[in-house]
């Protein structure tokens, strides 16, 4: 009787990734796993020490992917706005891998390159030494937390956006002007969450590095 066939870390990780694309983090399992496999979670075992190891091992896949073909081009702001946007539209493309990713961050090859490309574009801006690193965290922060938000909105169904959206209107439109006089005033500008993200993104990043370009100007 043939044993059961043996299953490679890249096969693993794809699985992983289909599983992950149709669910989430939390109803993700190695036991689900192994089960879509047609294998037992200790044949798993053996390549991941650990559901965590696994998820960021997947969500390092979708940095790597990102980074392929990556040149660095123009100053070093654009060089950061450039690997921002491709780590956004690539988690874009998986935000259900995106929620994962803001959980457990990744420490893979794809993260490193990621780290790497940031961290030399910061030295090019006239940081000193000592600075870039604390700067380099603010820019993770902040890009980890704009993809992992906007990832959320990417997996609500129309219906559930739908009614996401009624009750924005109700709560905005129907605001007691004594109780909130400011939101009554700005309820027709003010916009949802999830409206113009992408422009969103690229402000505040934009913001954040236009903050450390006013740091290392000459006064």
């Amino acid at each position: 009787m043939a044993g059961r066939r043996r299953w490679s870390t890249e096969e693993i990780l794809d699985a992983a990734a289909e599983l992950l694309r149709t669910g989430d983090a939390d109803s993700f399992s190695v036991r689900k796993l192994a089960g879509v496999l047609g294998t037992d979670s200790s044949s798993l075992y053996r390549h991941f020490r650990s559901k965590t190891e696994l998820l960021r091992a997947v969500a390092d896949r979708i940095i790597l992917a990102a980074m392929d073909g990556y040149r660095p081009e123009g100053d070093w702001k654009q060089r950061i706005t450039a690997v921002a946007l491709r780590v956004r539209e690539a988690f874009g493309r998986h935000p259900q891998l995106a929620a994962t990713w803001g959980r457990y961050a990744s420490s893979g090859t794809g993260s490193r390159l990621v780290m790497e490309e940031v961290l030399q574009a910061l030295r090019e801006s006239g940081l000193p030494d000592a600075e870039i690193p604390a700067r380099y965290h603010r820019i993770a922060v902040l890009i980890a937390a704009l993809i992992s938000s906007e990832a959320g909105v990417g997996t609500v169904t129309p219906g559930e956006y739908e009614q996401g959206m009624e009750l924005f209107r109700v709560a905005v439109l129907g605001a007691d002007p004594e109780r909130f006089p400011a939101l009554a005033h700005f309820a027709r500008d003010v916009r949802p969450l999830g409206a113009d993200r992408g422009a969103a993104f690229e402000e505040l990043l934009a913001a954040q590095l236009a903050h450390i370009e006013a740091t290392v100007r000459p006064a």
